[in-house]
């Protein structure tokens, strides 16, 4: 099966590629943003060594369908999909910081309420909680937006403002767009019988000034999910949760030894490991979205994606 692992195209009018854990964005002239979304895997800020086929165009596709659904709450930078893997839209400054948002005490909130701490981003988290219960109201604990290799870290809201990292005014804005979306997040979710546990949201400024929201949402890489049948039974029985995420590869990857620490060594990624871990994708797909996966025509995927964008941009 051809995957998209990297992309070198020269579009008309090109100014320059940034080149992300899995997305490559053309910018096009600073009018335009060209997001090509690949088959690359990354876990514990590594790059696996092997792709897996669909995973764009299912990242992709989970992430237009949610901007178009949150479009009437939230301005963002999309303007088009042209092909399965590809959302064009409009050239935004990004804020450096990622608005991280959690519903449950789950993932990185919970490993540091186990070790003793009591606030997460200068936001205090109450006694008493057990791992994967539900917060009395969401909680926006947001990260500085690293550079490359390096690692994303906590940040308070404070310490945003005073360091000048956003503006007070910004700041609040992205605030309140956050809390806007997640409520959105939970309302779809819910429809599809799930829980939206926590995601992470990224906002740019257009160049008349605008706040969008830009890049990806909802999608099993920027969020976690529960099955919303049997939670409840589930925590009371202090049994693990039902997930809907990429967290099955990091187990795996775990259970094999890896956690991208100095080292370790990737495990062997089977052709029947890649094909288990592309059925799951488009299971959480078909889950998050409530319709049946369609596979794009792979076969000649480079030639398919340079056409579907060169015939945009000379539209």
């Amino acid at each position: 099966m051809k995957t998209i692992n990297e992309t070198n195209f020269q579009f008309p009018k090109q100014k320059a590629i940034y080149r992300g854990k899995v997305r490559e964005v053309y910018n096009i002239d600073e009018e335009l943003l060209v997001m090509i979304v690949s088959d690359r895997l990354s876990a514990f800020d590594v790059i696996l060594p092997k792709q897996i086929p669909f995973k764009g165009q299912i990242l992709n596709q989970i992430a237009a369908k949610m901007l178009q659904a949150t479009a009437d709450i939230v301005p963002n930078w999309l303007i088009a999909n042209p092909d399965e893997n590809v959302a064009v839209g409009h050239f935004c400054t990004p804020f450096k910081v990622e608005m991280v948002i959690r519903g449950y005490l789950s993932g990185h909130a919970a490993r540091e309420y186990h070790a003793g701490k009591r606030e997460l981003c200068g936001v205090a988290m109450p006694e008493g909680m057990k791992e994967n219960d539900k917060f009395p109201i969401p909680i926006i604990t947001p990260s500085t937006k690293a550079e490359d290799g390096e690692h994303d870290e906590d940040i308070s809201r404070q310490d945003i403002i005073a360091k000048g990292i956003v503006s007070e005014e910004d700041y609040l804005v992205l605030e309140e767009y956050t809390r806007q979306l997640f409520k959105r997040g939970t309302e779809i979710a819910q429809k599809r019988g799930l829980i939206l546990v926590d995601t992470k949201y990224e906002f740019g400024k257009t160049k008349d000034g605008e706040i969008v929201l830009i890049d990806e949402i909802h999608t099993p890489d920027s969020s976690r999910y529960f099955y919303e049948e049997g939670y409840q039974e589930r925590q009371q029985k202090g049994e693990k949760q039902k997930q809907l995420s990429k967290e099955f590869v990091r187990q795996w990857l775990i259970e094999n030894g890896f956690q991208g620490k100095e080292g370790q060594q990737i495990p062997d990624m089977t052709e029947e490991k890649i094909t288990e871990i592309s059925n799951r994708y488009i299971e959480l797909y078909e889950q998050i979205i409530g319709e049946k996966f369609v596979k794009a025509n792979n076969e000649n995927v480079l030639e398919r994606i340079e056409k579907n964008i060169v015939q945009f941009l000379e539209k």
